[in-house]
């Protein structure tokens, strides 16, 4: 998506030079969304971006991985060809974390191990098809937002679903504790088995062991347990990358590299709004930072000062599980200030987080408006008043100081 709208904003903003877009993947550029959904359960066969790539003069280079990069000489490396560059932008997105010990069906080679799968690629979402198809019963390791989103399809499906997550919660590693706990009873709601506290010892083609020595058998394996900047192929380009392997972009989205720009999953920037650095890997983020990208590039080549546009978006996701529809928008540190709206234990409730009294995120179980006002008020760094933000039937723009 990044790269896609990278490509399509550079057009719209002007650029008349040559434009090629290079995947690693032999498809179509597609969407992810519904990799997990849609695809998935085989209500659609692809998910291909509807981009008129030849009438806009944008060159696909299909089934092309670069593994490497040559600043000096402005040159991307390929496994064939060393490819010239006047303006590169890095897109490669974020690769899923492997279980520790095996590598995943979905991975090529001789060593993979028969019936552990993951889900980022179209590729992977039509190998699991057949195993949800064929009503496997199926264990999953993670229960982060892909692991829940695939249990949810799982399930609709008809399989048996074991959801296995090493932490004492589900969403972990995105959400405090008093907000991930009610979250725990959707799995069993919607018939799935959530163990928590459990680490996978090791996995093989009929299940599980765990670090306890239960073992859970299963026809097939999925895991979700995050993922990395896809940024290995960077190494020894100079190009400087942060503690978590992401490209350290500006606020400008330029890399370290000159006339390098780095946009989506693959790249961090620091954010003014929130005072840290923000790795966002979701699908609005590969929507929102091409069109910043685009503006700086076309601009620095047209304007003889240009001071080039800041990128500082309210970050926003969605996902859809367990027959809800979750959103989020912001960023919240464990220091800002809670606030509840309704009862979660109920269908639709929200979180708010204050940080001195502004609002700077907020997470919507079933409330699309608070979401749609949230983020509006977030961006203008409105200050709440607590006791009506708590109030869940005082629209929030009404709670407004």
């Amino acid at each position: 998506m990044a790269g896609v709208q990278t490509a399509v904003a550079l057009r719209e903003h002007g650029w008349t030079g040559e434009i090629v877009l290079l995947g690693a993947e032999p498809h179509q550029p597609y969407d992810r969304p519904p990799l997990s959904k849609a695809v998935l359960l085989g209500k659609a066969e692809g998910s291909t971006l509807d981009v008129d790539f030849a009438g806009l003069g944008i060159g696909l280079r299909l089934g092309v991985e670069v593994t490497g990069l040559r600043p000096d000489k402005r040159q991307v490396e390929t496994a064939t060809v060393q490819l010239p560059y006047d303006v590169l932008v890095i897109a490669t997105g974020a690769e899923p974390i492997p279980l520790p010990g095996s590598l995943p069906a979905s991975l090529p080679g001789s060593e993979r191990e028969p019936g552990v799968h993951l889900l980022r690629t179209l590729d992977d979402a039509q190998r699991l098809r057949p195993v949800l198809a064929r009503q496997r019963e199926i264990a999953v390791v993670g229960a982060g937002w892909i692991g829940a989103e695939f249990a949810t399809a799982a399930r609709e499906a008809g399989c048996a679903v074991t959801v296995v997550e090493a932490a004492d919660r589900p969403l972990a590693g995105a959400l405090p504790a008093e907000v991930a706990a009610p979250m725990a009873a959707w799995y069993e709601d919607y018939g799935a088995r959530l163990v928590t506290g459990a680490r996978v010892a090791s996995v093989d083609e009929s299940g599980l062991l765990l670090g306890d020595g239960t073992r859970l058998r299963a026809g097939a394996v999925v895991v979700g347990i995050g993922a990395r900047p896809a940024t290995d192929w960077l190494a020894g380009s100079g190009v400087e990358l942060a503690e978590d392997r992401s490209v350290a972009a500006d606020d400008r989205l330029r890399a370290s590299a000159p006339d390098v720009y780095a946009v989506g999953d693959c790249a961090s920037f620091p954010s003014a709004r929130y005072g840290t650095r923000l790795l966002v890997h979701h699908w609005d983020n590969a929507l929102q930072g091409p069109r910043t990208v685009a503006a700086n590039v076309v601009g620095s080549r047209t304007a003889a000062h240009f001071p080039g546009v800041v990128y500082d978006p309210v970050p926003y996701f969605w996902s859809e599980q367990f027959g809800r529809f979750v959103q989020y928008a912001g960023h919240h540190s464990e220091a800002d200030e809670l606030v509840w709206r309704g009862d979660p234990a109920g269908a639709a409730w929200s979180v708010c987080w204050l940080r001195e009294g502004a609002l700077v995120a907020l997470l919507a179980v079933g409330r699309p408006r608070d979401l749609a006002q949230g983020r509006k008020l977030i961006e203008r760094g409105a200050r709440l008043d607590r006791t009506r933000a708590e109030d869940p039937s005082v629209p929030l723009k009404s709670a407004v100081l």
